[in-house]
């Protein structure tokens, strides 16, 4: 039997989690990354996860009880820009795809006429957290990284290099460099313009191709053995929503670590849209439609932190207290932009905002209106997708929020469609398995592969009368954004001013 190991890093962990081709766990080891982080700079040390990498790899094969891994595949956070030397060695600490220094680097680039004829290729408008305006900011504000720089990669390419040698990438991690699926290529007049050279960034390929074994050096330092085949997966976010067994129009995900990945499945073509993404899915001659936002499971991390860090089993107090408080948290409403925003309001300048909040409000009505926003999350991200032509029938959860039932029944009532909770959380790591599986022909299908990774552990139906109620109350959470909308400018320019630079160290974001 054939077995798979998937080194799958998030913004908060590394992991490393061995399958077995029947959809079974046979191994899994995780350890915690450290992220700095200030207004407008989200980092992490790309040494520190290789570092980490070789002591996860170890410990999973020692909890497998089995060095025999016949696949290795790499999945992580994409958008985030490592800037790797000649001896393949990252030179400072990457830009994670929440860091908003190259806000101006993005307007700039958006009237340059080179990226209209690029939009009109890619559909793919030009944000701070893509890959070019990341290159563009390092090389105005740091020359000598830039010039000192043979490739710029996302983490995903950085450990597929250290494992193999070679500097490459898969077509959809590729699309976050404006690459054109279509065409199938980068786009060489915008390089051009913004003097950056095509050789510097990675070669292209599908996903579930075979790039090479394991290095020699690297075989011996990991325990791995010789015959270990690197194969491409993709990022995370799209690696979840296959994981999560999504096979049929109208089917669509919800995979809530650090982040929440919304997505849906379509064989039609949708309309372009600003606010989400349409992802071509050449393997299954069908589209991948929606996006991720910048904290989904990091909004309880950050709850725990500010008000149950004393208390011994605060995930179980957090979900007792929250059930304890009313619908609508006695008219608490949270805006969860703790880091700014992306799909589907795309505002590096929105924040957190607690709306109504009054003298008789307690930690359990503020918790209760954190879980809430996610609900909120969700729905504005299928309100997009609507926009975008295509429909949702279902939700299929996973992630960490998955395991809180009170934030699924909330979504459930919240989005007014039934919502089919996995029985895998994990699934960023189970879609990489699957698509080496099915692409290496070890499996039949992708929807052979579902069946044995992607099972339902129950199904959650809506409270329709609590819809009617969260509808209320969605519509003033709109309209909060849309009213603090300039007052959130007003706000960044006044943070500038005050000049607070203060570096903070977070450990699981």
């Amino acid at each position: 039997m054939k077995n798979v190991m998937v080194i799958n890093m998030g913004l908060k962990s590394i992991r490393s989690i061995i399958f077995a081709e029947n959809g079974m766990k046979i191994g899994s080891a995780s350890i915690a990354i450290n992220t700095a982080i200030n207004d407008k700079c989200v980092e992490q040390n790309p040494n520190e996860w290789w570092e980490k990498a070789a002591i996860v790899i170890h410990k999973s094969m020692k909890d497998a009880g089995t060095q025999n891994i016949d696949f290795i595949t790499v999945t992580t956070s994409a958008s985030c820009l490592v800037c790797v030397d000649r001896y393949g060695n990252s030179l400072g600490r990457a830009l994670m795809v929440s860091d908003k220094r190259a806000e101006q680097e993005a307007l700039e680039i958006k009237q340059m006429p080179e990226f209209q004829s690029t939009f009109e290729k890619t559909g793919l408008d030009m944000s701070s957290s893509l890959m070019l305006p990341k290159i563009f900011w390092v090389k105005k504000h740091t020359p000598e990284i830039f010039e000192k720089t043979e490739f710029f990669m996302t983490p995903n390419d950085f450990l597929i290099y250290k494992l193999t040698g070679k500097c490459v990438t898969d077509y959809l991690n590729a699309i976050k460099y404006h690459y054109s699926a279509e065409t199938r290529e980068y786009p060489e007049r915008l390089l051009k313009r913004l003097g950056i050279k095509n050789e510097t960034l990675p070669k292209v390929e599908n996903i579930g191709v075979y790039i090479g074994c394991v290095l020699p050096d690297i075989v011996h330092k990991l325990g791995l053995n010789a015959e270990t085949r690197v194969v491409l997966s993709s990022y995370d976010a799209i690696c979840s929503f296959i994981g999560s067994g999504v096979c049929e129009e109208g089917e669509s995900s919800d995979v809530s670590g650090t982040v929440t990945v919304f997505r849906t499945l379509t064989k039609r073509e949708p309309h372009s849209s600003s606010k989400v993404y349409n992802i071509p899915y050449h393997n299954e001659k069908a589209n991948i439609v929606g996006g991720s936002n910048n904290l989904g499971g990091g909004l309880i991390e950050w709850v725990k932190q500010c008000y149950y860090l004393k208390d011994e089993y605060p995930y179980e107090i957090m979900e007792k207290e929250a059930a304890e408080s009313d619908i609508g948290a006695r008219g608490l409403i949270f805006l969860p932009y703790l880091l700014g925003e992306r799909t589907p309001i795309w505002d590096d300048d929105a924040r957190g905002v607690f709306l109504g909040l009054e003298r008789m409000h307690t930690r359990k009505d503020m918790t209760r209106a954190v879980f809430e926003s996610t609900g909120f999350i969700d729905l504005s991200i299928i309100d997009a997708i609507k926009e975008n032509g295509t429909d949702i029938d279902n939700v299929r959860l996973s992630g960490g929020l998955a395991r809180i039932n009170l934030i699924s029944q909330i979504k459930a009532d919240i989005l007014g469609k039934n919502v089919l909770v996995l029985s895998e959380f994990e699934t960023t790591a189970s879609g990489a398995a699957m698509i080496v599986l099915k692409e290496q022909g070890v499996c039949s299908s992708m929807k052979a592969a579902a069946d044995k990774f992607a099972t339902i552990r129950m199904i959650i139906n809506p409270n329709m009368d609590n819809h009617k109620k969260y509808m209320y109350m969605y519509e003033l959470y709109k309209e909060s954004y849309k009213t603090l909308k300039p007052l959130f400018k007003k706000r960044k320019e006044m943070v500038d001013k005050l000049k607070n630079d203060k570096e903070i160290q977070i450990e699981n974001l």
